[in-house]
């Protein structure tokens, strides 16, 4: 091993999805903090490795990634195998095809209700709107909810990277003043990664430096 290290901000959703996987996989790692009030993304050496000027970046002596999902499996397919990244296409494919669901779905409108509550100045909000994600969102707990109803985790018996994409968001979700259905699946899989000192590290990270601050 070269070195790893993580650059972005605790506060930031995506950085914390990385930070998960490195503590699950007991990794020794550097984490520098960036964006927001950290500032440095358009610092020039910061642009020579992530073009888009965006967090997370990893180094991995002189592999350099971006964008949080490929990080995810990046650090699966070099550090996490057969844990995190089995030998079987079949089962890479279940875990596959429900991060490609978060990310397309799932996140969708969880963070713009995040962004519209949490980050815009209350004379600000748009109640409507915020209610329409919040609905969308619920619907799409209520999914993951069915799908945990046979099973401990999403793709089966383990932590894989598909609970890691998806259950970043529930310490928001649970923690938004928001009003929320009863999903006793959903509630009993988040106690579960609430159980894990990795997830309390990483995910559960009080968000009230973000309130009202619409900048990254």
């Amino acid at each position: 091993m070269t070195g790893l290290t993580l650059w972005g901000r605790l506060s930031s959703c995506n950085v914390q999805k990385a930070l998960w996987l490195l503590e699950e996989l007991a990794l020794p790692y550097e984490h520098i903090q960036a964006g927001g009030d950290f500032g440095g993304l358009d610092d020039p050496a910061y642009l020579a490795m992530n073009p888009h000027g965006k967090v997370p970046t990893l180094k991995d002596g002189d592999t350099v990634v971006w964008e949080s999902e490929a990080i995810l499996r990046y650090l699966a397919a070099r550090y996490g195998a057969p844990a995190f990244w089995s030998d079987d296409p079949a089962e890479r494919a279940v875990v596959d095809q429900w991060l490609a669901w978060t990310a397309s779905a799932l996140y969708r409108d969880w963070i713009d209700l995040f962004w519209r509550l949490v980050r815009t100045p209350p004379e600000r909000r748009d109640a409507a709107l915020i209610e329409g994600h919040r609905r969308r969102s619920a619907e799409r707990y209520a999914l993951l909810d069915s799908q945990l109803a046979t099973r401990p985790y999403i793709a089966g018996d383990h932590l894989s990277l598909a609970d890691i994409a998806a259950g970043m968001t529930l310490y928001r979700w649970y923690e938004m003043p928001i009003e929320r259905p009863e999903l006793a699946h959903l509630r009993a899989w988040y106690d579960r990664l609430r159980e894990r000192p990795a997830y309390r590290r990483s995910v559960c990270v009080p968000f009230d430096d973000l309130a009202g601050k619409l900048t990254f």
